[in-house]
């Protein structure tokens, strides 16, 4: 559904573009009743992005890295952060980025990569779209130790997890980012669907991470 005929933009002005670009918008939209309101609003134009989840369902495990963000800091939270791999497009398609990106930040070259979705991560003020990935990995696709480019200021340590470890860290909230919680819950529904003792269905760890039931007693469903 096309919202065009909806808006007529009267002015942007460009607020900032230090490092990325800050935009000031004012704007008449009309309403749900026929009306017309103008507003006021800000974007932060950074390009858009690529995410990936490297996983081993052999092993049951994934790959993650842990770094310092300022902007978390700044909003309170004083730990380094666990993500997935990502990072932004620059011009590039997003499955050729991710496959960079991820060698740079993991160490790990990989070979098949699947797009699973994409999605607006915080649409009221940010304007990019994040390509969300997951690939197979094995031990042996490694070819270097990762870290990302100190030069660009990155210094990560790259951490292999337990799928039910990162799921238990999601419900502890020692995983409080956005798109790693979009792909790990992914994983547990497409990737992970089976416990470790081929039961069907989440395990206590991943179905409490999801749905935020700490003291969930139901257990998985099994097959008939």
């Amino acid at each position: 559904m096309s919202v065009k005929d909806r808006v007529k933009v009267e002015s942007v002005q460009l607020l900032s573009d230090n490092w990325y670009v800050l935009r000031k918008a004012t704007f008449a939209w009309r309403r749900n009743d026929g009306s017309w309101q103008t507003q006021v609003r800000e974007s932060y134009d950074r390009g858009n992005g690529a995410a990936i989840l490297l996983y081993d369902e052999d092993r049951r495990t994934v790959v993650l890295v842990r770094q310092f963000r300022y902007p978390a800091f700044a909003n309170g939270y004083d730990d380094l952060l666990i993500e997935v791999p990502a990072g932004l497009l620059d011009d590039a398609e997003p499955e050729e980025r991710i496959r960079q990106e991820v060698e740079e930040e993991t160490g790990y070259r990989v070979r098949d990569v699947e797009r699973v979705m994409q999605a607006f991560m915080s649409p009221g003020s940010v304007t990019e779209i994040l390509h969300l990935f997951v690939g197979r990995y094995r031990p042996d696709d490694r070819v270097s130790e990762g870290g990302g480019h100190e030069g660009e200021g990155e210094d990560i340590e790259v951490l292999e997890l337990p799928f039910e470890e990162a799921m238990a860290m999601v419900r502890s909230g020692a995983i409080c980012d956005g798109k790693t919680i979009m792909l790990l819950q992914y994983a547990a529904l497409h990737i992970f669907a089976h416990a470790p003792d081929g039961r069907e269905g989440f395990n206590r760890h991943s179905c409490a991470a999801i749905i935020g039931e700490e003291d969930r007693q139901t257990p998985p469903l099994e097959s008939p």
